[in-house]
């Protein structure tokens, strides 16, 4: 057994088993940097080769996708499901279809994810999954197609205690209830197999808000833990989904300014803040009519800057809400140099490594995505409990529950960060988390 891991060295172990994929390489190099000295001071885990055995998914599934778009063309593509750690709970974690999407981001997306669930306290395991496919432009009918068939793959390897996917990028409400319909269809049974479902089948009152709602409560706690007020602060959005709208929605309520949001097109920016009549406008424009903010109608109230991050504008928060790496190292000069007191994670690694980098070296407060963003996943599994009891709890007591719920990862962060003022929340999400699942995996055996 080694005396001692040392981080290069694990990580060239790493990259020989899974060449080329980068961001899992990143993924697992960004949370091990913290977690190496602490294994290395508790030996039962360095004997155990935990850290081996928790880079190594359970079981990833590959499998064709077949199906036929509106002028009868047959359409093909590739359908993944990366089961990564069950050591607490049946997996849990979402489906994500963009042609981005292959092996490497959705082992980054399973690992991540490990150690967010852990964090939720909740007995729910790690797992993420979805497809090359690309929902943007297709007709109902054709993603109802595509969902179908992706379902008649998938639907043996999920199951309440199994595997219970959700959504992510991609896929909403009309994908989920798709996936789900197609699952009953096949089974005949009536399942709790995936969350993030309607109201009228089984799904749970704040769930679409979770993530976005979250992160902002985990914000607000980051900030009152250094005795400073969100109220009044500005703050900078990325992205356009649920998790940066309501987001958005979330800082209003709690009296902070929003400057911008943004998608692939670019970032809108109101100088004097988003109101909430015009949030709604928003939510019109980007859930229903599903249009880029290049063709937002022009207004007096903010200025369109074309194919450009919000990451150039002066505020005081940021709250990257878009996809991974979206942050990098020009734009985190740009924020440090604006002055930006703290930035919370709402998307999944969105800083590349050299911006973390330069983010962690500077006085800024760093909340990690596995930490800021856990809302959604949470509420993820109190829907799971809601099934499973067979009764719905009121959007009030989610929300109580999630506030709860974002304030104790909080807490378990300043515990393993460092004490009171000197919070490194990097380090307390990461070794929160680990610590759970190795424990686990260790009561075990050698599974």
């Amino acid at each position: 057994m080694p005396n001692k891991l040392d981080i290069n060295a694990f990580m060239d172990g790493l990259q020989r088993r899974n060449p080329g994929e980068q961001e899992f390489h990143q993924a697992v190099r960004d949370v091990f940097e913290t977690v190496i000295p602490f294994v290395n001071y508790n030996k039962k885990y360095l004997d155990a080769r935990i850290l081996e055995r928790m880079t190594e998914p359970d079981k990833t599934v590959v499998f064709r996708v077949c199906w036929e778009d509106d002028d009868k063309n047959i359409r093909v593509n590739r359908g993944y499901r990366v089961q990564f750690n069950n050591s607490i709970g049946p997996y849990k974690g979402g489906l994500r279809f963009h042609p981005s999407v292959n092996l490497s981001i959705l082992k980054f997306l399973g690992f991540e994810q490990t150690f967010k669930n852990s964090l939720t306290t909740l007995p729910i395991g790690a797992g993420k999954g979805g497809s090359d496919f690309n929902p943007k432009g297709k007709s109902d009918r054709e993603v109802m197609r595509f969902c179908q068939s992706y379902m008649t793959q998938l639907y043996q390897h999920i199951g309440p205690d199994m595997d219970v996917p959700a959504g992510d990028i991609g896929v909403g409400a009309r994908e989920i209830s798709y996936l789900f319909g197609q699952h009953k269809r096949i089974t005949h049974k009536f399942l709790s197999v995936l969350t993030g479902k309607g109201l009228e089948f089984g799904g749970s009152l704040v769930r679409t808000e979770a993530t976005g709602y979250g992160n902002a409560y985990f914000a607000t706690e980051m900030l009152q833990q250094h005795d400073i007020d969100i109220k009044d602060k500005r703050c900078l959005v990325s992205g356009a989904g649920n998790v940066a709208i309501y987001c958005v929605e979330k800082l209003l309520q709690l009296e902070a300014v929003v400057l911008t949001l943004s998608d692939s097109s670019g970032t809108l920016y109101a100088k004097d803040g988003i109101s909430k009549e015009m949030l709604e406008d928003i939510k019109q424009y980007k859930f229903e009519a599903r249009k880029s903010f290049s063709e937002f109608p022009k207004n007096k109230q903010y200025k369109f800057f074309e194919n450009k991050k919000p990451w150039h504008i002066e505020a005081d928060i940021a709250l990257p809400c878009a996809t991974q790496n979206e942050i990098e190292k020009s734009d985190m000069k740009a924020m440090i140099k604006n002055g930006i007191i703290a930035l919370s994670e709402g998307a999944n690694m969105p800083c590349t490594s050299d911006a973390t980098k330069l983010l962690r070296e500077s006085d800024i407060l760093y909340a990690p995505g596995k930490a800021a963003n856990a809302g959604g996943v949470a509420v993820s599994a109190l829907e799971m409990s809601q099934n499973s009891q067979r009764l719905s709890w009121s959007a009030e007591e989610l929300e109580r529950k999630l506030r709860e719920i974002m304030q104790n990862i909080h807490s378990q962060c300043v515990k393993n960060g460092g004490d009171g003022k000197q919070t490194d929340y990097v380090q307390g999400a990461n070794i929160a988390g680990f610590i759970k699942i190795a424990e686990a995996m260790l009561a075990y055996g050698i599974v």
